[in-house]
């Protein structure tokens, strides 16, 4: 499943009307509205604020009083065009006096949405997991080498703690190793962006 690694903002005029682009990566439909206030508080007093998103195999887009199916479907045309997924892209509309027509506003809201996209980085999702261990000082080298290509959070108490995220078939294919040098605390499922 291919997606983007980061938060990108493009902004275009058509006709003396401003179309910005806020295109978000999102793992849950939950954190969709709050993404959607926190826009809406950053571009106050804009004419629309409409927005597609794609989360797993969920989808749902809105004209946000534009003309029924001139914004909304537009927008998640482009996301699965070009085979997105955990996704969200509101494109904030300030009106400039000019009406477009449905056509015209269609065409808007998917150029603006591609613009943004051709911005983007991306990268693959892997489902994978957040772990965090503990071990006595004297496991460190071995831990250290096991978890080589992983980037770890390291605590120093009366036991050594790592946190990190991993891949699940990595995990698998070090589990019974990293299990003679240290204890498992705690196990989170979690979906990971790769890069491209």
């Amino acid at each position: 499943m291919r997606t983007i690694k980061n938060r990108v903002i493009n902004e275009i005029i058509i006709d003396k009307s401003r179309f910005i682009a806020v295109i978000t990566p999102i793992n849950n439909v939950e954190k969709v509205k709050e993404e959607i206030k926190n826009i809406k508080k950053l571009y106050k007093n804009a004419t629309h604020y409409c927005y597609a998103y794609i989360v797993n195999s969920y989808q749902k887009c809105s004209d946000d009083k534009e003309p029924n199916g001139t914004a909304g479907i537009p927008i998640l045309n482009t996301l699965k065009n070009n085979n997105l997924t955990n996704i969200l892209c509101v494109i904030v509309r300030y009106f400039g006096g000019i009406k477009l027509g449905t056509g015209g506003l269609a065409r808007a809201y998917s150029s603006s949405t591609l613009e943004a996209i051709n911005k983007c980085e991306f990268g693959y999702l892997k489902e994978g997991y957040k772990i965090v261990i503990d071990f006595p000082y004297e496991n460190m080298k071995q831990v250290d080498y096991i978890l080589k290509s992983s980037e770890i959070i390291k605590e120093y108490a009366e036991k050594v703690i790592y946190t990190f995220s991993i891949e699940k078939e990595k995990y698998k294919s070090i589990e019974e190793n990293l299990n003679k040098y240290s204890t498992l605390r705690e196990i989170e499922d979690i979906i990971m962006t790769k890069d491209e």
